[in-house]
């Protein structure tokens, strides 16, 4: 016998049923019917954030670190429209999140009725896909059907619009299992005969690489092991993006560090050389690629995403296979197996010695300034002090500590790595801890960043301290737009137009104000002691680490350039002054 029940009650009931705990959101005039059903029960734990920009990162923090989608709450007009940077955030690096917005009644949508705003149209391009439900009793298959897409294929944000008339009429619920799914099916499985023909590549090839995204760790801890037993078993150098850290263990003995724009020599190198990419689960971002035309010109390159519009948009290649990276990965396994786990180890040996030898570069080496902490030196403490915890995750905020946050701390799981990859995003990893925090309560979560870039969603921290998450603030401070510096010294003449801060606040006043811990360090010798206890007090830690003002991050390929002309450290004169470096 069907349900009765009004719509606000539906859409607590819906997520329920999926299996919803905790939702992130801030509450408004159309959306208040669903809030009073939320203060009526026990079972959902709902996190007042203060931004709705917050509430969409806490959401993909949420998602990226359980593989279960983020769930987010915001009103109309304004609410929603706050909401669009951290949809697109996770649409670009391919987040499971479900947004539920609330919208003015029916009968006024069109009359610019107050804080009316065409959510659905606004979002249209932002989402896997969007709805206005103007009828409650489709309300909760509606909702149904949002989550089977957030999760469903290349994962990705789906919005509900929901009027407010909707949410006080009554109607009969949906369950579930009746709600309408078969006509979003994405393909799981990948073709045999390109399956197959894969493995017949990776047999004979001398200079083989795989190079893995976030598709692995989207499809599952089952597709990062996988791919881990592939690459020792063949030995197989393997180098991921930066979405991708953790799939393949960076304490493994194939692993090569990441690749790209900030990656590491002997990565793009070999990406540059080798005679055989596999792409597992990438979508050839530029910041991978460099020149497309020079890119990786000599290999035989193979494709394994989900998303079939990802193959050949960018980068065309030899052997597309279409399907979730778990299942393609496991046949290919099986396969690989059955024909006598095959591969050239005559020229594998040669390959390795050329990769060790490019290793011999030392790339991220930095030279000591003495009483001034090098943001490189205190990442490096930070990894030697944590490295250990059983719980570890890291955030990150974007920009040079994004970078030198991948470059010297090491994962060995997925899931423990969340930054804002494809759009971005300053003013992420704040919210994202937090996120993370309320989905791991008993974990260690740090975010990195940036003075600039935390400043920019700086009163989550309201958040965090009424939700005790003690998630810690690890700020590298250079007092300056440090990516933006970067590119104006080696690209624009050294004119540095607004890539300052002049008037900073001081953290340690602004975490007592917040309620919280507050810890400055500007002395390599007090670095250790001073990490120490930030890792030892109970909660929430803002550490305002003053770092070297105009320290470039290295390795760089210049906008523009292929993977064998990477800027290092000693390189940067040189390149200003105009010289090629190859």
């Amino acid at each position: 016998m069907s349900r009765m029940m009004t719509g606000a009650r539906m859409v607590v009931q819906a997520l329920k049923d999926q299996g919803v705990e905790v939702v992130f959101g801030y509450p408004g005039g159309a959306v208040l019917p669903i809030y009073d059903e939320i203060f009526q029960q026990n079972d959902i734990r709902h996190v007042l954030v203060r931004h709705e920009q917050g509430a969409v990162h806490m959401a993909e923090g949420y998602a990226r670190s359980t593989g279960k989608p983020g769930v987010v709450l915001v009103t109309s007009g304004p609410g929603a429209t706050n909401a669009v940077t951290g949809i697109v955030d996770a649409l670009m690096d391919s987040i499971p999140l479900v947004v539920l917005s609330g919208q003015v009644p029916t009968f006024m949508i069109g009359t610019d009725g107050f804080q009316e705003a065409d959510t659905v149209g606004i979002t249209r391009p932002v989402t896997k896909m969007n709805w206005l439900v103007k009828d409650t009793s489709k309300l909760a298959e509606t909702i149904h059907q949002a989550f089977h897409v957030a999760i469903s294929g290349r994962p990705g944000p789906v919005l509900v619009d929901i009027p407010k008339d909707v949410q006080f009429a009554e109607a009969a619920y949906s369950e579930p299992q009746k709600a309408r799914t078969a006509h979003y099916q994405p393909r799981v499985k990948g073709d045999i005969d390109a399956i197959t023909r894969m493995v017949e590549l990776l047999e004979t090839a001398e200079r083989p690489v795989f190079y893995t995204g976030g598709g692995v760790v989207n499809s599952g801890p089952g597709a990062s092991q996988l791919l881990r037993e592939w690459a020792d078993a063949a030995g197989v150098p393997v180098t991921s993006t930066l979405m991708g850290l953790g799939a393949y263990p960076a304490s493994g003995k194939n692993w090569l560090g990441m690749l790209g724009m900030h990656g590491l020599y002997e990565a793009n190198l070999a990406m540059h050389g080798c005679d055989l990419m596999i792409n597992v689960g990438a979508r050839f971002d530029d910041r991978i690629t460099g020149r497309v035309a020079d890119f990786s010109p000599g290999s035989t390159k193979v494709h394994i995403d989900i998303d079939a519009s990802s193959i050949n948009k960018v980068i065309r290649v030899d052997v597309p296979i279409v399907g979730d990276v778990g299942h393609v990965l496991e046949d290919a396994l099986r396969i690989w197996k059955s024909r006598g786990r095959k591969v050239n180890r005559e020229a594998l040996a040669r390959w390795w010695a050329q990769i060790t030898e490019w290793k011999k570069v030392d790339c991220l080496s930095f030279a000591p300034s003495g009483k001034t902490i090098k943001p490189q030196y205190a990442l490096q403490r930070l990894q030697e002090l944590t490295k250990d915890h059983p719980k570890r995750y890291i955030t990150t905020e974007v920009g040079q500590h994004q970078m030198w946050a991948a470059q010297f701390l090491h994962f060995d799981q997925p899931n423990r790595w969340m930054t804002s990859g494809g759009l971005g995003t300053m003013g992420y990893g704040l919210p994202a801890s937090i996120g993370v925090q309320v989905a791991h309560p008993e974990a260690l979560v740090i975010n990195v960043a940036g003075e600039a870039s935390w400043l920019m969603n700086m009163q989550e921290m309201g958040t965090a301290m009424q939700f005790r998450a003690p998630v810690k603030q690890f700020i590298l401070n250079n007092e300056r737009l440090g990516m933006v510096r970067q590119w104006q010294e080696l690209l624009h003449g050294e004119r540095y137009s607004s890539s300052w801060s002049e008037s900073l606040p001081d953290f340690v006043k602004l975490a007592e104000a917040f309620g919280c811990k507050g810890i400055k360090c500007s002395d390599p010798a007090d670095l250790d002691d001073a990490i120490r206890e930030m890792l030892a007090y109970d909660g929430p830690v803002i550490f305002d680490c003053l770092v070297e003002k105009h320290e470039n991050c290295f390795p760089m390929i210049p906008s523009g350039k292929p993977h064998n002309e990477m800027l290092l450290s000693a390189d940067a004169s040189a390149f200003k002054s105009g010289a090629v470096l190859v």
